[in-house]
């Protein structure tokens, strides 16, 4: 798909588990999107401040994320139950949430063809996306996935820490004061325990090839 000369946002929400960091990066590589995780901020700034443990860390994060490599953070391992623990801790704090904010809104504005995932895309970061998708999983199905993720990469948990630390995290999000996990009026929900990628990918660019038909109309064509 080439959409030279146009543009299309992308926001997907979920919360932990729930495929959307998946499926967006799969619907940005269909679509040549660029592509940004807010999770992966979130946990590179808890990876900064556990390893350099700093005396103030608002003031140390501004420095961190003044002038950001984005692909520095892709080829860190950012996905210990260290680093997802408090990473849950510092995205309440307003201030960290102010810092990344920046970062994702300015991305954003950076590139006219772009996906983000999170928990707050739609509804705080890019509420004038042109796609909203809301990405839910059950639980069960979420933990197991994530056990065999972190078991591929040898680290060693159980199936049952894996699912409490699922449900904190997404009780956390859900009921925290700053930016909560919303599904927003607009989204497009999309169940990724009855899905495979294959599915999940189709059911997505059914969305996103009727919303460049709406917006552009048929000059715009998809080719493989």
């Amino acid at each position: 798909m080439k959409l030279k000369d146009k543009s299309i946002k992308i926001s997907c929400d979920g919360g932990a588990a729930t495929g959307k960091s998946t499926g967006a990066r799969l619907i940005s590589k269909k679509y040549r999107l660029k592509f940004l995780s807010s999770g992966l901020l979130y946990r590179y700034a808890s990876y900064e401040i556990l390893k350099n443990n700093p005396k103030n860390k608002i003031t140390f994060l501004k420095k961190k994320f003044r002038k950001i490599d984005l692909n520095k953070i892709n080829n860190k391992n950012l996905h210990t139950p260290l680093i997802s623990e408090y990473s849950a801790k510092i995205a309440k704090i307003s201030n960290v949430r102010n810092i990344l904010k920046r970062v994702q809104i300015d991305f954003a504005k950076r590139n006219k063809n772009c996906c983000i995932e999170g928990r707050d895309i739609s509804t705080k970061i890019i509420p004038n996306s042109d796609i909203k998708f809301f990405f839910k999983c059950n639980l069960n199905i979420a933990a197991y996935r994530r056990y065999k993720e972190l078991r591929k990469k040898k680290i060693k948990i159980s199936l049952k820490h894996v699912k409490k630390s699922l449900r904190i995290r997404n009780i956390s999000d859900i009921k925290r004061k700053n930016s909560p996990l919303l599904k927003h009026r607009d989204s497009i929900e999309i169940d990724t325990g009855k899905l495979d990628k294959h599915a999940m990918v189709a059911k997505m660019s059914n969305y996103v090839e009727r919303v460049i038909k709406n917006k552009y109309g048929n000059r715009t064509r998809n080719k493989k």
